[in-house]
C-alpha cells in the first residue's frame, strides 16, 4: 500500500508543481477533530462534500489495494490491452466489457497478415517509429478489424515487416513475409539498350532485333552482371511491390555454390545502394527446407539455370558435400528444340520462340521410369499434340520424356558430369555415418525443374539404387515433393522471416557501417 501511495503522490505531484496541498485518498475520507473546526484553508483549498461518485471510486481504489499491486500506465511503446476487465489508461476505474466486434460474432479466420503485427515490434533497423498512445491506440484498433481482401495492407504500421527476394537464374521472386505465395513473379533477364551495355566475348548471341541485349544478372546460380542485379531488385521492389527500400528490412537467397566475396557484394548493393535498414542472406537450400518445415535433411533442387544437392544439419550447409551441376531447365529447353529440329528439319522449327519452347516443355514433356525401355518401345511413346496456333499444331512423340533425361544423364549432351540422383548420393555419402540416415529420411524437392511428372519417382528410384549398390542398404530415402515446391525458396524465406525468434539473426545497417561487409561472413556463417 505505501508503493501505491507512494505511485499516487508522484503522479500529483507532477500534476501540481508547486505543492498544492493535496490530501490523498484513503478508504476513510479526512474528518475534522472533534469538537474542532481544523486547519484553516484558503477558499480554493476547501474540499466539497465527497459525492456519490467519489465515495464509489474510493471504494473502487480500496478494492484494488486488497488484490494486490496496481500496474501503472503502459511505457512509451508497450501495447495497451483493450480486453474487458482491463483497467483502461486514461482512467482509474475498471473498463466496462467491451462488445464483441463483427469478425468475433461471425467466427471469421484471422488474417495471415495479423499474426506479423506483434513481430514489427521487434524488428531491427535505424529509423524505427515508437509506437504509444494514440499511435498504438490506433494500431490496435487496426489489427482488430478483419478484411478479407488482400490489398488492404497497413503498410505504415507494417513498416519492418520483411521484403523476401528470391533471384533465380531464371525468374525473380518478391512478396512480404508471412504470405503463402509471392506477389510479384519476373523474369531475371531483362532488355538494355544494345548502346548501354556492349557485350562480351562470352555473351554472343545475346543481341536482338531493333537494338535491345537481353542481359542475365545471374548465370548457373552465380551473379555476373551486379548492375543487372541492382536494377532488378529496384524493378522488383518498387515497381512491384511499391515500397521503399529504405524502410523495409529484406531476406534475399543465395545459391549454396556461390562464391564467398559474393555476399559482401550483396551487403554492399543493400546497403550503400537500396540503403535498406536491415538485411538478411539464407541458402536456398536452408530456405527449401524450411519450408517443409524441417532445418535438417538433404534439398535437392532443379531450377532454370543450376541443380544442387546440399545436406543440411540443424540449420547449417554443409559446403563440402554440397554438388552442382549446370545442366538445369535452360538447358532442356535449347535441348528439346534441338530435338524438334532433328525430327522435322523442313518445318522451319529452329525459328519457334523462346516462350514457345518453354510452354512445351512445362505442358507435354514428363520423366520416363525406364527410358532405355521406353526408348526401345514405340508403343510407349504417347504422342501428344500442341497447338502452335493459326491452326498449326506440333505433334510430339519420344521429345516428351526425352527432353528432361539429361538431368539423370548428362552424357547425352556430352557432358561427364554425374546425374542429379548420383549427386543426392554422394551428398549423402559426404556426410558423417552418425548423421546419414537422419538426412535422408529428409529429402526435398525444390525448383521448377522438379514439376516433371515422374521427376519425384524417378529420383527415388535411382537413390534407393545408387544406396543398395554402394552398400547402404540401411539408408531409406524419403522424399518431400510438395504441389508448390516451384517456388519452395521463397515460401521457407516468408515463413523464416516472419518468426519471431528471427527477428535477432538480422544484420544491420549499423552494424554494416561499423564493421563492414566482412561481418557477412559471421552473422550468416
Amino acid at each position: 500500500m505505501n508503493v501505491q501511495i507512494a505511485a499516487l503522490a508522484l503522479t500529483e505531484e507532477r500534476k501540481h508543481p508547486k505543492g498544492f496541498g493535496l490530501t490523498l485518498p484513503s478508504s476513510t475520507p479526512a474528518r475534522p477533530e472533534a469538537g474542532g473546526r481544523g486547519p484553516e484553508r484558503r477558499p480554493e483549498e476547501l474540499e466539497p462534500e465527497p459525492s456519490q461518485a467519489a465515495r464509489r471510486g474510493w471504494d473502487q481504489r480500496e478494492q484494488r489495494r486488497t488484490l494486490g499491486p496496481r500496474a501503472g500506465p503502459p511505457a512509451w511503446g508497450a501495447a495497451t490491452s483493450r480486453k474487458g476487465g482491463d483497467p483502461c489508461p486514461k482512467r482509474w476505474g475498471p473498463r466496462e466489457p467491451r462488445a464483441k466486434s463483427r469478425a468475433e460474432k461471425d467466427d471469421y479466420p484471422a488474417p495471415k497478415s495479423r499474426d506479423l503485427e506483434g513481430q514489427a515490434d521487434q524488428a531491427l533497423g535505424p529509423g524505427r517509429v515508437p509506437e504509444g498512445g494514440a499511435f498504438a491506440e490506433g494500431r490496435a484498433r487496426k489489427v482488430a478489424s478483419v478484411s478479407r481482401s488482400r490489398r488492404v495492407r497497413r503498410r505504415h504500421t507494417l513498416g519492418h515487416v520483411a521484403v523476401v527476394v528470391d533471384t533465380g537464374s531464371g525468374f525473380a521472386k518478391a512478396g512480404f513475409a508471412g504470405e503463402d505465395e509471392p506477389r510479384i513473379v519476373l523474369k531475371s533477364s531483362s532488355l538494355v539498350p544494345s548502346w548501354e551495355r556492349p557485350l562480351l566475348p562470352s555473351t554472343l548471341g545475346c543481341e536482338l532485333a531493333g537494338g535491345v541485349t537481353r542481359v542475365h544478372p545471374i548465370k548457373h546460380g552465380v551473379v555476373v552482371d551486379w548492375e543487372a542485379l541492382e536494377g532488378l531488385w529496384e524493378r522488383l521492389l518498387v515497381g512491384g511491390l511499391r515500397v521503399l527500400p529504405e524502410q523495409w528490412p529484406v531476406l534475399v537467397s543465395n545459391s549454396p555454390s556461390a562464391p564467398p566475396e559474393d555476399r559482401e557484394k550483396v551487403a554492399e548493393l543493400l546497403f550503400e545502394t537500396l540503403a535498406v535498414p536491415a538485411c538478411h542472406m539464407a541458402s536456398t537450400a536452408l530456405l527449401a527446407l524450411c519450408s517443409t518445415g524441417a532445418l535438417s535433411g538433404l534439398a535437392v533442387e532443379a531450377g532454370a539455370g543450376v541443380c544442387h544437392a546440399t545436406p543440411i544439419y540443424a540449420g547449417h550447409s554443409w559446403h563440402e558435400a554440397t554438388f552442382r551441376q549446370d545442366v538445369a531447365g535452360s538447358t532442356l529447353s535449347r535441348y528439346l528444340r534441338d530435338l524438334l529440329v532433328s525430327a522435322c528439319p523442313d518445318l522451319g522449327l529452329q525459328a519457334l520462340p523462346r516462350k514457345t519452347i518453354t510452354q512445351l516443355k512445362k505442358r507435354c514433356c514428363y520423366v520416363s521410369l525406364d527410358f532405355e525401355g521406353d526408348l526401345r518401345n514405340p508403343a510407349r511413346h504417347h504422342p501428344a499434340s500442341f497447338c502452335l496456333g493459326e491452326g498449326w499444331y506440333l505433334r510430339l512423340t519420344s521429345e516428351r520424356f526425352c527432353c528432361p533425361e539429361p538431368i539423370f544423364q548428362p552424357g547425352l549432351l556430352g557432358q561427364s558430369e554425374p546425374g542429379l540422383a548420383t549427386l543426392a548420393f554422394q551428398a549423402l555419402q559426404k556426410m558423417p555415418p552418425t548423421l546419414r540416415k537422419g538426412l535422408a529420411n529428409t529429402v526435398v524437392l525444390a525448383g521448377g525443374s522438379t514439376l516433371f511428372p515422374g521427376f519425384a519417382q524417378r529420383l527415388d528410384l535411382e537413390l534407393e539404387a545408387q544406396c543398395r549398390r554402394h552398400g547402404y542398404p540401411a539408408l531409406q530415402p524419403h522424399l518431400v515433393a510438395n504441389p508448390g515446391r516451384g517456388s519452395a525458396v521463397w515460401t521457407g524465406g516468408s515463413m523464416v522471416a516472419s518468426l519471431g525468434s528471427f527477428q535477432c539473426d538480422w544484420m544491420t545497417r549499423a552494424m554494416y557501417q561499423e564493421c563492414g561487409s566482412k561481418l557477412v561472413h559471421e552473422v550468416f556463417n
